[in-house]
């Protein structure tokens, strides 16, 4: 298995790149392969992974190891193969990807190449939670909520959220009311009020 290659840029094609390693040219399919447009004749490392099949052996590049993990999960998913999960890849940024996993939107998941109603729901399924462990160290603050981040900064907000929780409305409910509230700036009382009202018009 090869972690990663560092060569010249040699050639750039729309399905892969040649990186020149002493010598020798790696044929590397990677999900945007123009992303290394402004790197050709330079020389550069690219995350790899060797993909084997009884006929075939395929090496994919990856400018970020983030990408090259997540690529490797989505293999793991039913019904995605190595040229789904690239197209994904190469269709939306990786932390998009993700958050539309953990917030379960299989609607935005559904507009990837080859990505349907039930592959979707596959990929919730399979890797819903198991992606932090994965790509921590590249997107620290991908799994908080930022609105509830900034809630933090207006404790009477902070306050009123808790107030509603209390009366029994989910962290989901919350979330779509909470970017609202946080434009205003009010008395807990006047943010429970207002939080009361607005739940209201969404049922």
């Amino acid at each position: 298995m090869y972690e990663y290659i560092k060569g010249e840029v040699a050639l750039i094609s729309t399905e892969y790149i040649v990186v020149d390693h002493h010598g020798l040219g790696y044929q590397l399919f990677m999900p945007n392969p123009f992303v290394m447009t402004s790197k050709q004749g330079q020389h550069v490392q690219v995350f790899t992974y060797q993909h084997v099949r009884e006929d075939q052996l395929t090496l994919f590049g990856f400018p970020t190891m983030e990408e090259k993990l997540l690529f490797m999960k989505l293999l793991n998913v039913s019904g995605i193969g190595p040229k789904g999960a690239l197209a994904i890849l190469a269709s939306g940024a990786p932390e998009q990807v993700i958050q539309a996993i953990e917030n379960e939107n299989d609607t935005f998941l559904t507009k990837f190449p080859g990505v349907g109603k039930k592959t979707a729901r596959q990929m919730i399924l399979d890797l819903k939670g198991k992606l932090q462990d994965v790509v921590p160290d590249f997107f620290p603050n991908l799994f908080a909520d930022p609105d509830r981040a900034k809630s933090t900064d207006n404790p009477k907000l902070e306050e009123a959220l808790l107030a509603l929780k209390a009366l029994g409305y989910s962290d989901r409910e919350l979330k779509k009311v909470e970017p609202s509230l946080f434009k205003e700036s009010l008395t807990t009382d006047q943010y429970i009020k207002k939080g009361l009202q607005l739940m209201l018009k969404l049922q």
